[in-house]
């Protein structure tokens, strides 16, 4: 995996189409590559980083929950929050991840 990206920013955590809140978050793309070559794996890819959240007020039924992170640039990625740290998590791709196709 290569590092492609790195972000952060505020932005909009929804879950099914309702704006939960907006939410701080850092995020670290990487893309899978052919090692020889150099050339990127369609499909191969890890979202990884985290997200504010407040252990205390936010539910814990948004851990492991298909949320959308709206970036500050529009893009949305579909992302797993992984831990009540706000620790978030996605791989692979498709509608479900990086809504691009």
């Amino acid at each position: 995996m290569k590092l492609i990206e790195e972000s952060s920013g505020i932005g909009q955590l929804m879950l099914d189409g309702v704006l939960l809140r907006k939410v701080q978050y850092r995020l670290s793309r990487f893309q899978g590559v052919v090692e020889q070559s150099g050339l990127p794996i369609p499909g191969l890819y890890r979202i990884e980083g985290w997200i504010e959240i407040n252990p205390d007020e936010e539910p814990h039924e948004w851990i492991g929950a298909p949320l959308k992170l709206t970036l500050q640039d529009g893009r949305v990625f579909g992302i797993t929050l992984v831990s009540t740290d706000g620790r978030i998590l996605s791989e692979g791709h498709g509608p479900s991840k990086c809504l691009c196709c």
